[in-house]
């Protein structure tokens, strides 16, 4: 096993610690204790992934991005609840099981095991991390990494094994694709540390890729780039200057770089295949997208609208909570934009509509790539408590359909809550016909719970509060899915 290069004591690190650490037991729970009244109409199950280290980490632990994948579940139907959640299992981690131990070390350390501790096969490889989110496509459950293959899961979330999509994308995807709501299709994009840096692909509806990898040309370096957003006519992918740095990190320095003086650019990619467009503007960072379209007024621009950072910055930093984010100083332009993207003159026009401390942004997913109306965001209350880099104690919603920008807010309290999803009613057309779900846990004593908002009225707090028998650690992004007929 190679060695780190310095001391690492996982005991001094905020997220493996609170309500972000990582819990080893497997549970299984019927007739879940409600408070308030649980919605009939609702009948699905809400699903959300997140880091949780099988074992004590080792050489280093990069938040939000080292960790295995864990993946809770809350099951409704009938008025009635169940949960579950399960390891997302790769090779590595049943490796680590038989071991009883951390083999492979964080991103940073470059730690991995030798031929004789884990096989031939395992040998001084990367360990996938499938922690990120999850989603369902083509009736695939899928626990998505940071480019790399996603694991395909059972219905009660067992892991079936790597899904390379009939070895169409072997290199594998990043953690946020996108689905467009009326044809079907998904888009997806990796990043790779060799040629090609970046990459595109559409699978259809039925799960078969319709267009495999295709390289991005104008992308010549490798960077990171965590979410995307999907038009009816583009890919929107924003790569802000964080590089990565394979010298730095293999003589102990940092993994990623920030580089601001070579600005932030935006891709439009066509999804017919044809040229791609470049905006440029000064340099800023993007962990998520809320959602992007063509300008309904015409002239070909293209609306994105985002939470943005002024940097990228990773780990227990004092970072502004973003799951990542640099913090904000006074002067930096931060928080929920919109940015108003011109392929042909190259430009980006951008509108703050909000500075507050916010993430984790969502909408009613069947408006994906189409305008939205209400977006909602896990936020900071201002009540200036101590939370961590991806902590939250509220909601808002933004009504952003009109001339202006309107905003509600729900204060948690004692409850630190993350990204929110929304369910819609069946057979309801608006997304104000629907719930919010959100898992929190109590600051006061560590149990967690799933919260049910009404979207009609979500200031007045949870309609419902199902007990989580175990706490579920703060995590990161989640879906609803409704039952399948």
């Amino acid at each position: 096993m190679s060695a780190p290069t310095a001391p690492f004591d996982p005991t001094r690190v905020a997220h493996l610690g609170g309500r972000f650490a990582p819990v080893t037991e497997e549970v299984d729970a019927v007739d879940l204790e409600v408070t308030g009244s649980l919605p009939r109409a609702l009948d699905g199950v809400y699903l959300r992934n997140g880091p949780n280290p099988r074992f004590t980490p080792i050489g280093s632990y990069l938040y939000p991005l080292d960790g295995d994948g864990m993946v809770h579940g809350v099951w409704l139907s009938e008025g009635r609840a169940r949960y579950r959640n399960r390891f997302v299992r790769t090779p590595a981690m049943r490796a680590e099981e038989r071991a009883g131990h951390a083999l492979w070390g964080g991103l940073e350390s470059l730690i991995t095991p030798d031929a004789d501790e884990v096989g031939e096969d395992l040998a001084h490889s990367f360990k996938p991390l499938p922690d990120i989110n999850v989603v369902r496509h083509a009736g695939r459950l899928l626990a998505l990494a940071e480019s790399d293959c996603p694991f395909k899961l059972g219905p009660d979330l067992d892991t079936l094994g790597r899904e390379t999509f009939g070895d169409r994308l072997p290199a594998g995807i990043t953690a946020h694709p996108k689905t467009d709501p009326v044809t079907g299709e998904m888009a997806v994009f990796c990043y790779a540390l060799e040629p090609p840096y970046l990459t595109w692909s559409l699978l259809g509806p039925d799960g078969g890729v319709r267009r495999g990898p295709t390289a991005v040309p104008g992308a010549d370096e490798p960077q990171m780039i965590h979410d995307m957003a999907l038009t009816e006519r583009y890919l929107v992918l924003v790569l802000a200057p964080a590089y990565f740095d394979l010298d730095a990190a293999l003589s102990g320095g940092s993994l990623l770089a920030w580089r601001p003086e070579r600005g932030t650019r935006v891709a439009l990619i066509p999804r017919d295949g044809g040229p791609v467009r470049w905006a440029t503007d000064e340099a800023f960072w993007v962990w998520h997208t809320v959602n992007a379209y063509d300008d309904p007024a015409g002239g070909g621009q293209v609306v994105l609208d985002y939470v943005q950072w002024p940097s990228l910055s990773l780990g227990d930093g004092d970072d502004g909570g973003s799951g990542g984010a640099g913090r904000a100083t006074a002067t930096a332009h931060h928080g929920l934009t919109r940015a108003v993207l011109d392929p042909a003159a190259g430009t980006v026009r951008r509108t703050q509509l909000d500075d507050s401390r916010v993430e984790f942004p969502r909408v009613d997913d069947r408006t994906l790539s189409r305008p939205h109306r209400w977006l909602a965001v896990a936020a900071d209350s201002g009540r200036g408590l101590d939370l961590l880099p991806g902590e939250f104690d509220a909601l808002r919603w933004y009504d952003v359909g009109g001339s202006g920008t309107s905003t509600r807010r729900w204060s948690a309290g004692d409850l630190s809550v993350g990204e929110p999803v929304f369910a819609p009613v069946p057979g309801a057309t608006d997304a104000g016909h629907g719930y919010w779900l959100t898992f929190a846990t109590d600051r006061t004593d560590g149990s967690s719970r799933l919260l049910i908002l009404d979207a009609e009225d979500p200031t007045q707090g949870p309609v419902a509060q199902i007990r989580i028998p175990v706490r579920v650690p703060l995590g990161l992004h989640g879906a609803w899915l409704p039952t399948e007929e």
